[in-house]
Parts: structure tokens; C-alpha cells; sequence
């Protein structure tokens, strides 16, 4: 106030006011809003509140703390805090409520991930910078600070005995066992550190680990294994065998991942190699040497020996073999007739073959492009399974056939005859044969491993040309065979395999001949004489005396010798020479064929005649048989209409009896029915009749009892009332009631000096006092 008197205004101030007296605006004072209820903070709740000015305010001490005084805390314009519940706050125009800050609840296995927005110290007493972020593990409620930001909640993860977690720092930090914590460090949580882990937050999961587990028929080799001090021992390899459980450590891995202990029986052998110096039993192995376990036994590898392969006694019939390969010295050998297994600077050998010999051995013994045309020279293909090459190469030569086998090591050649399996040494290969098919001939049709020694035939297709120019086409068929002195002498066997392709020179020999001989003699001579002609041309004319030359035909070259030709077909390739033959051929046919029919014509009409007579004789019988059957088929008909006309004629009138007799019967017991219905009906009308008024008189009867007796109960009950009202009346009061009406109106009567009167409205009952003394009229007198 003023020394006048006059009110001091905080112009633009506001002022909150709590309850008190009652009072009054100053003026220029104004209220903004209504009256509001203070704010109530529940329990697990606060009020985040900020400064808009500097001001200081009192802070009650902690609940539990020894010092129970409150303390003034003063806050600068832009500062927040919280007003923690349970409380009422009261509000303050210096400070505004910026939010509702509800406690977030940590559940067991879980925690909750905060970052400071800046420098703080949380609940923990510790310091904490600006985007600093940290766990709350304790499990319950928890009230995030005004500087505190909740990030996420984090769950933990559950541990068993199989399972582990690969954990690696995001940065260097302590973890929560206190251990410290490089950045890029891994390393392992188990179920026997803790049956949860909760990670922190500067360690990121790379992934679960399972647990290994090796039997004890099992073993592992651990490649880069953590050592004594914590750190991965790189290059170092470690062997590990079961019965065994165990974690793989970060930066562990599996070579080869879990092995099966090496069994080995009577038959099998493991190849070894050492990867560096070892002792094997008592003899000291350098890196690189190779050597072999026998069976039957067990075998575990050291880290410092690896397994090349395991190897088993290949067992070996008298007919079966393996190429054998000396890998120091590289010699190649075959192994024939006995079990064997390798030694260990031996291996394998795979003996390539030419491709048109690897696919006949495949096939069998040849291919043919199209068998109808294929020489006979060679059996047909037989599909057989892919070829071993490591296999001994075999081939069963067929009966009277040859093959020949070169040997390019020792160049020379040997021939095998049928039947004879041929096994082929390291450096030997089959002659495959090239031989001319089809009709006419052309070369490379056949290809064959095994020479076919005949006898057998081939047929040429030949064009030659008459001494009057007439061109004819014959079609020859070579009986052929090779003949050999001396099967035992080799060089004499190996003239078979002279000539390649001995089907086409053969055939180009022999068409040479033919068309020599042919070009000397004319169309007509040749026609009439073509089979001699071409016999005297390969076989030679017969001597003067002879009847005819020797079928014998010989190539010295290979030994093959044809025996015999058929001449199958003469066709001439002009075609107006082939026209003339045809015509000449088609008269001849046609007279002949002419002929036939002329005879053949009567002895069919000579046949017809006998057989039109026959018929006509059958024809009268079958008609005078016919006759006789219709007149008994009359006979019977007409037996059978008499019955069936006296039958009918009978059931007619036995019906009509019948019919009659049932139609009586039947409205007689009607008209008894239709009377026994009516006095049914009729019986039970009366009974309806009777039964309804003895119900309507029951009926009435019980309503008068009813009136009756409502009745007499509403008597007994008014009587019961009234004797109840007068008893709790009383006679006295009844009485004074009676009097007291009269008494107080002579009363007043009394006091106005009045005798008596009487008043009335025209509706109300006329009231008479004293009555006994005169009054009425006195009453009237005075009034008037």
C-alpha cells in the first residue's frame, strides 16, 4: 500500500492462491479460470516440471533418510525436475508442469536400456556423460530421471546346458562381472556363468553356439584353438576325442567337422602322409612320406599325419586285372588273377582307348549305322555297362573270329582266334576294323574289333554295260571265307589284317571282272547266259573237259577266298530296255493267265449245273415236309380255340356269381355299420348333454359359496376394524371428542354476548347451538 492509501499492482504478475478466508479483488486484480482441485500424484508417477524463471524451493528429504528437515533448492529458468508421487502438488506461478512421467516395470530376465541426455548421476551413485548408455537391472518399477531417456527394454537371454551366446564389444568397456572389455574382444557366455545373460550395451550378439558332442566313436580337429592366454593360437591345429562335450570358442572352427573313428577290417588299409616330422610308433616320419595302416584295427589320425585315402584288397578273378601305376618310378603294370591292394607310392591307372574302340567295347563287338545292310563279318551290338578304366581291358573273342592286338612298347603284333579272351597289357590296343556296307557298297559302314573267318556271303549291287550299249544292274551275292595253313604262325595270322576293309576290295575286285566280262557280249546273249557268264568271269572258264571251272576265287593278300556267286537279280537301267522286257514278260503272263481262266471258267459251269439240280430236288422235298407240318398246325390250332372259347366263357359266368354274392355281403354289414355308427353318435350327444349341465350347476353352486362367503369375511372384518378403532380410542376420548366441539362454541358464544346463531353457505350442514335454551331464535332476533 501506499502512504495514500492506494493499492501497489504487480502489473503483468500472476498469483496462485490456496484456501484461506474469503477476500476480495484489489483494484485491477483479476481471476483467470475457476477454482481448480490440486493436482494428486499416484504412487509410481511424477510431475515433470521446468523452471520459467529463477526460483528456489523447498525439496523434502528422501523417504528413509536420517536428515528429516527440508532443504531449499534453488533452480534456474530453463532447469527440470520431477515432483515424485505419492503427493499433491501444489503449483507455482515460476513453475510449469512440462508432462506425466509414469514408472516403467522391469519384469524378471529383463532390464531397461537408458541414455543420458546429459551429464547426470543416476540412481547408482555413478556418473554418467551426455549420450552415455547404461542398464537398470533391478527388477521392479522404475522412475526414469528428467535426464534420463529411455531407449529400449532388453530381455534377456535363457542359457541350457546346449547353448551358449558369442558375444563381441562394440568398444572398450567393463562388463557386468567386471571383467574389462576390449573393442572387437569375443568371447563366450555359458549356462555355467549364467543361466541368463542380459547383454549389455556394448556387447553385440553374433549368434547362438551349440554344443559339440563326440561320441566315443567320434573326434574333431580344432583348427585355431584359444591357448593358456585367452588369445586364438593361429595355424595351431588340436585334436579333440570323444566321449567329449564343448563349446566352440569365437574364432574356432572345425576341420572337416566331426569325424568317425577309422575302423578298418582284415582287408582295408589307411594311406597316410605326414604334414610334418612325426613319430610313428618307433620309426620317425619326415613331411611328405607316405606310408599305410593295416587292418583290423582303429585308427585316430594326430594333427601332424593326414588320410589320404583308404584303401581295400581289390579281389581279382583268374579272368579279371587293374592297371597298376608306380607314382616314384612311373611305371605301369597290370595285376591279373589275385586279390591286390595297393601299395602306398602305387595307384591306379586309367588306360585310355580310342573312341570308336571304347564305344564297341561298350556296345560289344560292333556298330553298325544300319544293321539290314551290315556285312555279316561282325555279330550284332550288344549294349553293355560304362567302362572301368582302371579295369583291365578284356574281350571275349567270338568263335571263328580273330583280333589283333599291337603292343606300341614292344611293336609287335599278336592275333587271338575265337574263343579267346584277349586282355589288353598297359601299352596294347586293339586294330579296329573299317569296313565298306549297305548295297552297293560304301566304305566306313562297319566298324568291328573282331575279324569274322566265314564262311559267309555279302551281296554287291553292280552296273554294267552290253557290247550294244544296254546298261543292267545286277544284284551279286559273294559266298566268301579266309583260309589259314598254319594258325600257330603268326606272321601267316597276321596277313588277315592286311587289307582294312577287305569287304570293299573284294567287291571292287569282283565288280571289276564282271564288268570286263559283261562289255564283251551282247544283250540277248547275255540274258540267256548271264549265270555263265559271270562264274567263267570270276572263276575262270572250265578247262576242255571239264564241265565246269572250280568255284574258287582267292586274294592273297589277307587269305580271303570266295567260294560261290549268286546272281539274285538282271535289271536293266535303260528304261525303255526295261519297258520291252516288261512287255514281252506281261504278254507271256497274259496268255498263260488266259488260258487258266478258260478252263478254270468250265469247270465252274459244269459245277453250277450239278448244283442247280441238287437244289431242285432238296427244294420239292422241303415243300411236301412243309405241307404236312401246316395241316397238324391247323389241326392243333383249331383244338386250341375250342378250349380256350369254353374256358372263357365259364370264368365269365363263375366272375359274375362271385361278384354278385360279394356285392350282398358287402352292403348288408354297410347298413349294420351305418346303425351301430349312429347310436354311437346319438349316445355320446347325450353324454356331452348331461355332462355340460351338471358342470354348470357345479359351477354356479361354488360362485353363491364364493359371494357368501367374501361375504361374511368383509362383516367380520369391518366389525374387527371398528371394534379395533374404538378400542384404541378409548370410550373417554370418544366422549371428549363428541363434547368438545359444542363445549368450545358455547364458549365463544359466550365471549361475543351471543345467545346463539347459525351460519350457512348453502352447502354446509346447518349447526345448532343451545338449542334447549331458545338461542336460534334469539340468534335471529339479534341479527336482524
Amino acid at each position: 500500500m501506499e502512504k495514500s492509501g492506494q493499492v501497489k499492482l504487480r502489473h503483468g504478475d500472476e498469483e496462485i492462491r490456496f484456501s484461506q478466508d474469503p477476500f476480495v479483488l484489489y483494484p485491477g486484480e483479476k481471476v483467470f479460470g475457476k477454482v481448480s482441485p490440486l493436482q494428486v500424484v499416484a504412487p509410481n508417477t511424477a510431475l515433470r516440471l521446468r523452471a520459467l524463471r529463477d526460483v528456489a524451493l523447498e525439496v523434502p528429504a528422501p523417504a528413509g533418510s536420517k536428515d528429516a528437515a527440508a532443504k531449499k533448492v534453488a533452480y534456474r529458468a530453463g532447469d527440470e525436475w520431477l515432483f515424485r508421487g505419492p503427493g499433491t502438488y501444489y503449483p507455482r506461478v515460476e513453475v510449469q508442469i512440462q508432462d506425466i512421467v509414469r514408472a516403467i516395470v522391469i519384469k524378471p530376465l529383463q532390464a531397461l536400456r537408458l541414455r543420458a541426455r546429459k551429464e547426470l548421476v543416476d540412481a547408482d551413485k555413478k556418473a554418467r556423460k551426455a549420450g552415455e548408455e547404461w542398464l537398470v537391472r533391478a527388477a521392479g518399477a522404475y522412475l526414469p530421471e528428467v535426464n534420463e531417456e529411455v531407449v529400449d527394454t532388453v530381455t534377456a537371454v535363457i542359457l541350457t546346458d546346449k547353448k551358449a551366446l558369442h558375444i563381441q564389444a562394440a568398444q572398450t568397456f567393463t562388463d557386468s562381472n567386471g571383467a574389462p572389455r576390449k573393442a572387437g574382444e569375443e568371447w563366450l557366455v555359458t549356462h555355467a556363468e549364467a543361466e541368463a545373460h542380459i547383454p549389455d550395451v556394448y556387447e553385440k550378439i553374433v549368434g547362438e553356439v551349440k554344443l559339440t558332442t563326440l561320441t566315443s566313436r567320434q573326434y574333431c580337429v580344432v583348427l585355431d584353438p584359444i591357448g593358456a592366454t585367452g588369445k586364438n593360437q593361429l595355424g595351431k591345429r588340436e585334436l579333440r576325442r570323444g566321449e567329449l562335450s564343448f563349446f566352440l570358442k569365437p574364432g574356432e572352427r572345425l576341420e572337416s567337422g566331426i569325424q568317425n573313428v577309422h575302423v578298418l577290417d582284415s582287408e582295408e588299409a589307411l594311406l597316410l602322409r605326414a604334414r610334418e616330422s612325426v613319430l610313428d610308433g618307433k620309426e620317425q616320419r619326415k613331411p611328405g612320406d607316405r606310408w599305410m595302416i593295416d587292418g583290423p584295427c582303429e585308427y585316430v589320425p594326430p594333427v601332424e599325419v593326414e588320410i589320404v585315402e583308404k584303401r581295400r584288397a581289390i579281389p581279382l578273378d583268374v579272368t579279371e586285372g587293374i592297371y597298376v601305376r608306380d607314382i616314384r618310378s612311373g611305371k605301369v603294370r597290370a595285376e591279373i588273377g589275385s586279390s591286390y591292394r595297393l601299395l602306398p607310392y602305387e595307384e591306379l591307372w586309367e588306360k585310355e582307348l580310342s573312341a570308336a574302340t571304347d564305344v564297341l567295347l561298350q556296345r560289344g563287338d560292333s556298330i553298325v549305322d544300319d544293321p539290314s545292310n551290315a556285312s555279316s563279318s561282325a555279330p550284332a551290338p550288344t549294349k553293355k555297362s560304362a567302362r572301368d578304366r582302371t579295369r583291365v581291358v578284356t574281350f571275349r573273342t567270338p568263335h571263328n573270329a580273330a583280333v589283333q592286338v599291337y603292343d606300341f612298347k614292344a611293336k609287335n603284333s599278336r592275333v587271338v582266334f575265337g574263343p579267346e579272351l584277349v586282355m589288353l597289357g598297359p601299352d596294347e590296343q586293339f586294330t579296329v576294323l573299317s569296313l565298306s556296307g549297305d548295297k552297293p557298297k560304301r566304305p566306313h559302314v562297319i566298324k568291328a574289333i573282331a575279324l569274322f573267318l566265314g564262311p559267309d556271303f555279302m551281296t554287291d549291287i553292280v552296273v554294267v554295260e552290253t557290247a550294244d550299249h544296254a546298261r543292267l544292274s545286277l544284284k551279286l551275292s559273294y559266298n566268301w571265307q579266309f583260309e589259314i595253313p598254319d594258325k600257330k604262325n603268326q606272321a601267316q595270322c597276321a596277313g588277315l589284317f592286311n587289307v582294312p576293309d577287305f569287304v570293299g576290295d573284294a567287291c571292287k575286285a569282283i565288280a571289276s571282272l564282271v564288268r570286263g566280262a559283261v562289255a564283251r557280249e551282247t544283250f540277248d546273249h547275255f540274258h540267256k547266259y548271264s549265270s555263265t557268264v559271270i562264274r567263267n568271269a570270276v572263276f575262270g572258264a572250265p578247262a576242255e573237259g571239264e564241265v565246269e571251272s572250280l568255284n574258287r576265287y582267292v586274294f592273297n593278300n589277307n587269305g580271303l577266298v570266295i567260294t560261290n556267286i549268286d546272281i539274285q537279280s538282271v535289271e536293266p537301267v535303260d528304261p525303255r530296255t526295261r519297258d520291252a522286257l516288261q512287255k514281252s514278260v506281261q504278254l507271256a503272263i497274259e496268255i498263260t493267265t488266259k488260258s487258266q481262266e478258260a478252263t478254270a471258267r468250265h469247270e465252274a459251269e459244269r459245277r453250277e449245273q450239278e448244283a442247280r439240280g441238287r437244289l431242285e430236288r432238296q427244294k420239292l422235298k422241303d415243300e411236301a415236309e412243309a405241307e404236312k407240318a401246316k395241316k397238324e398246325l391247323l389241326t392243333l390250332q383249331a383244338a386250341s380255340a375250342e378250349v380256350e372259347s369254353i374256358g372263357q366263357v365259364t370264368a365269365e359266368a363263375r366272375a359274375r356269381a362271385e361278384a354278385a354274392r360279394i356285392e350282398g355281403e358287402a352292403a348288408v354289414k354297410q347298413a349294420a355299420l351305418q346303425a351301430k355308427a349312429a347310436t354311437i353318435a346319438y349316445e355320446s350327444e347325450m353324454d356331452y348333454t348331461t355332462a355340460l349341465q351338471t358342470a354348470e350347476l357345479e359351477h354356479q353352486r361354488q360362485l353363491d359359496d364364493l359371494d357368501i362367503s367374501k361375504a361374511r369375511e368383509l362383516a367380520t372384518i369391518e366389525s374387527s376394524k371398528f371394534k379395533s378403532v374404538v378400542k384404541s380410542i378409548g370410550a373417554d376420548t370418544i366422549k371428549s371428542i363428541a363434547q368438545a366441539g359444542p363445549e368450545m362454541q358455547a364458549k365463544l358464544l359466550q365471549g361475543l354476548g351471543l345467545q346463539g346463531y347459525m351460519i350457512t353457505d348453502g352447502s354446509s350442514p346447518i349447526n345448532l347451538f343451545n338449542t334447549a335454551n331458545g338461542l336460534i331464535g334469539g340468534a335471529f332476533a339479534g341479527a336482524q
